[in-house]
């Protein structure tokens, strides 16, 4: 199976140790990922804020680097979740049958990560080692849009050493939202708070979630409240090893 790597334009700027604990992990369950470095943003920043036009390159660009590929991963479900249900809205916009022809073969084969290792690799123990206290919270893309489920949850009750606890109204927004939380700083703000004031009643060490955009929100407000609380993504837990921890 010839696989890509989507890093994501947010992840390859901000956080490129995420996308980097994706291949690591791949490639230790024997997956041959590859990094096409072509690849540029998915246009969801585009899209989001009502420049539509302007987010038509960036579909163009995105089946013209992946389209040789058997599957697309990706650490975001944010991203995922815009190629699967932006793209072929774009490429009708444009008025370009081939560009929706491509987008409609393309799309099936990309996946949100905790998706690619449970329903196409079939695997939930990955060989992850993390002996911390850990809460998931569940990003509303991933949740909503892609609805992925107990997948992430699945994974992490598999890492060995792990206290994974559960999170007091997991399935409510952080307040993050793109350019909402510019828009509407107040009412973003309100909601972050009432989840890290979930987080703190954990007690856990660790915040895990499958988008580093809605860890950067909660993270930001906690490391503002004195909360000792880290966050890490999905793909840096279940890449780290006894041999080779976070």
């Amino acid at each position: 199976m010839k696989v890509a790597l989507f890093a994501t334009c947010f992840n390859d700027t901000m956080w490129p140790e995420t996308p980097k604990a994706v291949v690591r992990l791949l490639r230790r369950l024997g997956v041959d990922v590859e990094f096409p470095q072509a690849q540029t943003c998915c246009g969801q920043i585009f899209t989001n804020t009502g420049y539509a036009d302007e987010a038509i390159p960036g579909v163009r660009r995105f089946v013209d680097v992946f389209a040789g590929y058997d599957a697309v991963v990706a650490p975001s479900g944010s991203c995922v979740g815009s190629v699967r249900h932006q793209h072929a809205s774009l490429a009708d916009r444009a008025g370009d049958r081939g560009l929706r022809t491509a987008v409609d073969e393309l799309t099936p084969r990309v996946h949100e990560l905790s998706e690619f290792l449970v329903d196409v690799l079939g695997v939930t123990d990955v060989g992850a080692y993390f002996p911390h206290r850990v809460t998931y919270h569940p990003t509303c893309h991933s949740l909503r849009m892609l609805r992925v489920g107990d997948r992430p949850l699945r994974l992490l009750r598999a890492v060995r050493g792990i206290d994974l606890v559960e999170l007091p109204d997991a399935d409510q927004c952080c307040g993050f939202g793109g350019t909402f939380a510019m828009k509407n700083a107040d009412v973003s703000v309100a909601m972050g708070l009432d989840k890290t004031g979930r987080v703190r009643d954990t007690g856990a060490e660790y915040l895990v979630a499958g988008d580093n955009s809605c860890l950067a929100h909660i993270g930001g407000l906690m490391s503002r409240t004195g909360d000792r609380t880290r966050t890490v993504h999905l793909a840096e837990i279940l890449a780290s090893t006894e041999g080779a921890p976070r």
